[in-house]
C-alpha cells in the first residue's frame, strides 16, 4: 500500500496500457495464477463491453431526439413566419445537409427571434383588444360586466391585422372623447343651474349616474347612450324649471317696485332685496349669479309683497303726509308763508272718504313738490341776497355794541381779533347800502315778471327794504343832530376857564334808534324792529362821553380822540 501511495502522483497520466501494466504487477506481486489472471482480464472486457453497448444506446437516442427537435423547429419556425407574417423571414433556408447540431445551431436564432416577436405581438393584440372592449363597453353601459382579458388569435399576428385593430381603437378613443366632453358640458351646464336655482347639485347629478360626481376621476365618469340622455333630460327639466322661476321673480320685483314707489320705502330697506330687482329685466341667460332663484328667495320675495300689500292702506297717511312735511320744509326754506293745517286736514280727508286712488294722491303731492322746489329756485337769488344783507346788519349791531365798549382798546385776551372783526365790519357795513338798492332792483324784476309780490314769510320784501331805508336815515339825521351838538358843547367849553377841577365820571348819553335788520334764525314771520342799542349811535354814544370829559378837564389839558389824531 505504500507503495501505491508512493505511486499515486504517478497516476495523472494513466491510460489503459498503464493500468493494466500497473494490474500486472500488482497480481506479480501478490502472486496471482494464470487462470485468475485470465479470469479477471476477461471480466474487464465484458465490463467495458457493456460501457460501450450503454454510450451507443445513449448516442443513438440523443440522436432520435435531435432529429425530434429539429423537425419540431423547423414546423415552429413556418408557423411562425405564417403567423407574424414577417417577410424577413420568408427568406430563412434550413440546411438539408450537416449534422443535426448544425442544423439546430443553424435554425434556432431565427427561431428564437420569431417566438420573442410573437409575444410582443400577442401583447400589442392583447393592450388594443382590452382597450377597445373597455371602451365598447363603457359606450353601451356593461364596463362592469366583462371579465378578464379577450382572448388573441395567435394563428393571425400580422401587422396588417394589428394596424386594423388600432384603427378601430382610434375611432373609439375619438367617440370616447366626444362623449366626455359633451358629459362634462352636461355636468357643468347643470353644476350652474343648480347654482343659480339654489339646488344641490351633488344629489342632482348623482341620480343621473354616480360617476358624475365631481370627485370622481374625469376618465371614469360614465359616456354610456343613458347618462348621455339622462343628463340631456336633466339640463332640459332643469332649464324650464329656470325660465319659470325667473318669470315668477320678475313679477314680484314688479310689485315690490311699485309698492316702494307707493309708499316712499328709504333705499336702506329697498336694498335688502337688491337680489331680487336686479334681475327684474334679465333675459334666462343673463341669470347666472348663484342662489338668485333659489325657492327660498322667491317665498321671501312673496312673503315681502303680502307684508307691504298689507302695509300700504295703513301706511297711506304717513306717506300723504310725510310729503306734506317735504313740501312745507322747502316753503320754510324759501320763506313762503303757507296755511299747513288747512293742507293737513284735507288730505285726512281725502284718505278717509277714499275718493282718490292712494298712487294719484302720491302723485298729485310729488307734482306740487316739484312745483314748489321750481319757485323755490326762482327765489334763490334773492334769498341769498337777503340773507347777505341781514348777516351785514348784525354785524352793523356788533359795530356798534362794540364802538360803545371803553375798554376795547386795552390789552385784554382777544382784544386783537376783536380789533380785527371790527374792521371787516366796517368795510362790510359800508357796502350795506349798495346791497339794498340791488336787493331792490332784482326784486322788483322778479315782481314784474311773475305779476306777484315777492313776500318773505309772509311780509312783502320791497315793504321791509323801505322800512330799513327810512330807519336809516332816521338815524343819519340822529348822527348829524348829535354832531352838531358836540361842536355846540365843544364851543362852550373852551369859553370856560375853570382852574381847578376833579375829573367827573363821564355821563353815558340816551341812546339812540338803531336799525335792526331781520335775524337769520330759519324762524318765519321776521320783521325789521326797533331797538335802543342799534348800530349809528357809536358816534353820539362815544362823543357825548368825550364831551363830558372835556368839561371836567383842567385848562392846561388837552383832549384828543383817537378819530380826531
Amino acid at each position: 500500500m505504500a507503495v501505491m501511495d508512493a505511486q499515486n502522483p504517478l497516476l495523472g497520466e494513466t491510460t489503459c496500457g498503464t493500468l493494466l501494466q500497473k494490474l500486472q504487477e500488482i497480481w506479480d506481486e501478490v502472486g496471482e495464477s494464470d487462470e485468475e489472471r485470465d479470469k479477471m482480464l476477461l471480466q474487464i472486457e465484458q465490463e467495458c463491453l457493456d460501457v460501450y453497448k450503454r454510450k451507443v444506446e445513449q448516442a443513438a437516442k440523443s440522436r432520435a431526439e435531435l432529429l425530434v427537435t429539429l423537425s419540431d423547429a423547423k414546423l415552429e419556425l413556418s408557423t411562425l413566419v405564417s403567423a407574424l407574417g414577417d417577410k424577413s423571414f420568408l427568406g430563412v433556408t434550413v440546411k438539408a445537409s450537416g449534422t443535426i447540431k448544425e442544423q439546430l445551431a443553424a435554425i434556432a436564432p431565427a427561431l428564437e427571434q420569431l417566438w420573442k416577436q410573437k409575444e410582443e405581438r400577442v401583447k400589442e393584440f392583447s393592450d388594443v383588444q382590452s382597450q377597445i372592449q373597455k371602451i365598447c363597453g363603457e359606450i353601451t353601459g356593461s364596463a362592469n360586466e366583462q371579465a378578464g382579458a379577450p382572448a388573441v388569435d395567435e394563428s393571425d399576428l400580422s401587422l396588417k391585422k394589428l394596424n386594423e385593430y388600432q384603427v378601430k381603437l382610434q375611432e373609439l378613443q375619438k367617440e370616447k372623447s366626444d362623449r366626455l366632453h359633451k358629459v362634462l358640458e352636461f355636468v357643468g351646464t347643470v353644476h350652474d343651474l343648480c347654482s343659480v336655482l339654489g339646488m344641490d347639485f351633488f344629489s342632482t347629478i348623482t341620480e343621473v349616474h354616480p360617476s358624475l360626481d365631481d370627485k370622481t376621476c374625469v376618465q371614469s365618469k360614465s359616456i354610456s347612450n343613458d347618462t348621455l340622455l339622462r343628463l340631456a333630460e336633466t339640463v332640459s327639466a332643469l332649464h324650464e324649471d329656470k325660465k319659470q322661476r325667473l318669470h315668477k321673480l320678475q313679477e314680484l320685483a314688479t310689485k315690490l317696485t311699485d309698492l316702494w314707489n307707493l309708499m316712499d320705502t328709504p333705499e336702506e330697506e329697498r336694498r335688502l332685496f337688491d337680489h331680487v330687482t336686479c334681475n327684474i329685466s334679465a333675459s334666462v341667460d343673463e341669470v347666472a349669479v348663484p342662489g338668485a332663484l333659489a325657492l327660498d328667495l322667491i317665498e321671501q320675495a312673496e312673503v315681502e309683497v303680502e307684508r307691504l300689500d298689507q302695509l300700504k292702506s295703513s301706511r297711506m297717511k304717513e306717506l300723504a303726509f310725510k310729503r306734506q312735511v317735504e313740501l312745507e320744509e322747502i316753503f320754510a326754506h324759501a320763506h313762503i308763508e303757507i296755511d299747513p293745517e288747512a293742507a293737513r286736514e284735507k288730505i285726512m280727508a281725502l284718505i278717509d272718504t277714499g275718493n282718490v286712488e292712494p298712487a294719484e294722491l302720491l302723485a298729485d303731492m310729488d307734482n306740487q313738490i316739484t312745483k314748489a322746489k321750481e319757485e323755490a329756485l326762482s327765489r334763490k337769488e334773492i334769498l341769498d341776497r337777503v340773507e347777505k344783507w341781514m348777516s351785514a346788519c348784525e354785524e352793523e349791531s356788533w359795530l356798534d355794541d362794540y364802538n360803545r365798549d371803553d375798554n376795547r382798546y386795552n390789552a385784554s385776551r382777544g382784544a386783537h381779533l376783536n380789533l380785527k372783526r371790527a374792521e371787516k365790519a366796517r368795510i362790510l357795513v359800508n357796502k350795506i347800502p349798495g346791497m339794498v338798492d340791488t336787493l331792490v332792483a332784482k326784486t322788483r324784476a322778479w315782481e314784474e315778471d311773475r305779476g306777484i309780490s315777492f313776500k318773505y314769510d309772509g311780509i312783502p320784501l320791497l315793504a321791509m327794504l323801505d322800512e330799513y331805508a327810512m330807519l336809516r336815515q332816521e338815524r343819519e339825521e340822529e348822527k348829524r343832530r348829535l354832531r352838531d351838538q358836540k361842536k355846540f358843547g365843544e364851543q362852550q367849553n373852551t369859553e370856560q376857564e375853570p382852574i381847578f377841577s376833579s375829573r367827573s365820571t363821564p355821563a353815558r348819553p340816551a341812546s339812540t334808534k338803531k336799525v335792526v335788520g331781520p335775524r337769520t334764525n330759519g324762524t318765519p314771520g321776521r320783521r325789521l324792529s326797533l331797538s335802543a342799542s342799534q348800530n349809528g349811535s357809536r358816534p353820539a354814544a362815544k362823543e357825548g362821553k368825550r364831551d363830558s370829559m372835556r368839561v371836567a378837564a383842567p385848562t392846561n389839558f388837552v383832549a384828543i380822540s383817537k378819530e380826531d389824531a
